[in-house]
């Protein structure tokens, strides 16, 4: 019987694919940790009071802040009150980037922060629930003299939430309040060199526009972007490993199509794992550098849920398909859709023998059921919307900043509860997903450990190619939930740590090494799957036993062993479980 390459293979060649993959692996790691930079950079800016001195403000005016046509510039608004300048007249700019240096599209997307300096005054309290008005433009050019260009014009507002920790008395007027950031842009494609925004707080008192705000000092950003050099390491590894994937998935599938039978359901899911992952490496974000698609963060967010839904419910189907039903030795049947008749000397024996536990044709129609999807709907159906819910929020989101940059799904109380509900939804489905998966594996292994005491019945030789197929599989399982667990743990130590670790004379920027390293251990993950799990062309065990029990199409090959692992590679379909209990029976 040609078996899985995970049960024929050698232990000797197995133990060398093992380590090369821990060896890339390690790569992986390292690849970020010591080569690349760390993933994000960012960029503190102070706006600039420019004051417009133009009656009827003219919409194509724009406020440089330095550089050639500046603006004019005032340091405080008892300035502006002494000059007698309104404050609708009051301009704050910010040029991104700072002087002397320049955007680039390898900084792939810019994510900018908004925080206010508020002061306390007695007479000038920040009221409940205060909103804040903003009339903001964003312009860009690609050379310091060329006439500026709008990209987005806006009017949002801004819930304010400061906390003043002292005593609101005359003595402590001019402190801060302590307020919380505020999101304020997010654009998908940086593919300009320079970019300046015009920020103005209107008042109008009728309509209670920025009235009870407090006294605003002055606006902070925090402007964040992808490093260059970050970029040009993910987009290598994401050019290496597609071809590696691609190739590996082709040469699976030709395997699996070589069989006269059809491919069952495991085979079917591990090849539209390999696709999810195939792509989600393809590096479309070569096309980013040249052209300006602000489109891309979230396509990436849509190729990540894919993959990542694939991954869940492939984990529930590969722990259900070896699941049998069978009592002897339910973890080493075989699944096929194959004609299997038994004779009737082996249904007597069966009989005879009740402490098999076989139940032929219970145990067919368990292989009929279980070889359909709809059998797992009550698993996938929690996958399937927990990611849902999260695409309505990333689509809420990103998808109206493809035309307004400004907007956020938090600036409302709305929006934030929408937000929260969405999020709170999937997290209750990855917490039964964690919760059953684990009973899942539970029961393997308990099946597994169940059924060993069949073991010492057979002979030596038999007894020890069992007992390597269960071990292979239980290590199998075991990488499986090693691989979720170090994507938890590097995530909270790249969450509570600076950012990267001194080792003797070199850096280690932890949170590229979690990037790159969780990111090539999905890809060698699914590229072990769909090697070990690929028909082989070994052939193991060639007893002939003349207590044939099976007959047809699923008898017509004696003396073979039988596979732990559910897919049918054998030609003819299933022989071996209904070919082991004959032998058994009739002895």
């Amino acid at each position: 019987m040609a078996g899985a390459i995970i049960e024929n293979m050698s232990t000797k060649k197995l133990v060398i694919v093992g380590v090369t993959l821990l060896l890339f692996q390690a790569f992986a790691f390292m690849v970020g940790g010591l080569i690349a930079p760390r993933p994000t950079t960012a960029a503190h800016y102070l706006a600039t009071k420019c004051v417009d001195t133009v009656k009827h403000r003219q919409e194509t005016k724009w406020f440089m802040p330095w550089g050639h046509n500046q603006c004019d510039k005032i340091r405080t608004f008892d300035e502006a009150t002494a000059k007698k300048i309104e404050a609708n007249n009051i301009v704050f700019a910010v040029h991104i980037p700072l002087p002397n240096k320049e955007m680039s599209p390898w900084f792939q997307f810019m994510l900018v922060i908004l925080q206010f300096d508020i002061a306390f005054k007695m007479l000038n309290q920040i009221d409940e629930g205060a909103m804040v008005t903003i009339d903001v433009s964003l312009a860009y050019r690609d050379d310091s003299f060329s006439e500026w260009t709008e990209m987005a014009h806006s009017f949002e507002q801004r819930k304010l939430n400061c906390n003043f920790t002292t005593a609101k008395t005359f003595e402590n007027e001019g402190r801060y309040y302590e307020c919380d950031l505020l999101p304020f842009m997010e654009v998908g494609s940086v593919a300009h060199k320079y970019y300046l925004l015009n920020i103005r707080l209107p008042i109008n008192e009728r309509k209670k526009v920025n009235v009870g705000i407090g006294e605003i000092k002055d606006i902070r950003l925090v402007s964040i972007h992808q490093n260059g050099g970050f970029t040009k390491v993910w987009f290598a590894m994401k050019t290496f490993l597609t071809p590696s994937i691609l190739i590996i998935m082709i040469w699976y599938w030709r395997r699996i199509t070589l069989m006269t039978r059809p491919p069952v359901l495991l085979e079917k899911v591990i090849l539209a794992l390999g696709i999810s992952m195939t792509f989600i490496n393809i590096p479309v974000e070569w096309f980013s550098i040249g052209f300006n698609w602000t489109w891309m963060l979230l396509f990436g967010d849509i190729r990540q849920g894919i993959f990542y839904s694939m991954l869940l419910s492939f984990w529930i189907i590969f722990c259900g398909e070896h699941l049998m039903d069978i009592h002897f030795f339910s973890r080493l049947a075989l699944r096929s859709r194959g004609e299997l008749t038994i004779n009737e000397s082996c249904l007597t024996a069966l009989k005879l023998f009740p402490e098999l536990g076989i139940h032929p044709t219970n145990n067919l129609q368990d292989q009929t059921e279980r070889n359909r999807l709809s059998v797992y709907w009550k698993q996938v159906v929690p996958i399937v919307f927990g990611s849902f819910c999260l695409f309505i929020f990333d689509m809420c989101e990103r998808g109206v900043q493809l035309t307004n940059p400004f907007y956020s799904i938090w600036a409302s109380e709305v929006g934030t509860e929408l937000a929260m509900a969405f999020i709170i939804v999937a997290g209750i489905c990855a917490c039964l997903y964690f919760l059953f998966l684990c009973f899942m594996v539970f029961q393997v292994f308990r099946n597994i450990s169940g059924k060993r005491t069949s073991l010492p019945a057979m002979s030596k030789a038999r007894r020890l190619h069992y007992e390597g197929l269960i071990f292979r599989f239980k290590f199998l399982m075991l990488v499986t939930l090693a691989c979720a667990a170090m994507t938890v743990i590097f995530f909270i130590i790249s969450q509570v740590n600076e950012g990267h670790w001194q080792w003797g004379e070199h850096t280690v920027q932890v949170n590229s090494a979690f990037f790159t390293g969780v990111y090539g251990m999905w890809n060698l993950y699914v590229f072990a799957i769909m090697f070990l799990y690929a028909p082989s062309h070994k052939r193991y065990g060639d007893d002939q036993s003349s207590g044939q029990c099976i007959t047809g199409d699923a008898g017509a090959n004696s003396g073979e062993d039988t596979q732990l692992t559910t897919t049918i590679t054998h030609v003819d379909g299933p022989t071996k479980i209904y070919k082991m209990t004959g032998k058994e029976a009739q002895e």
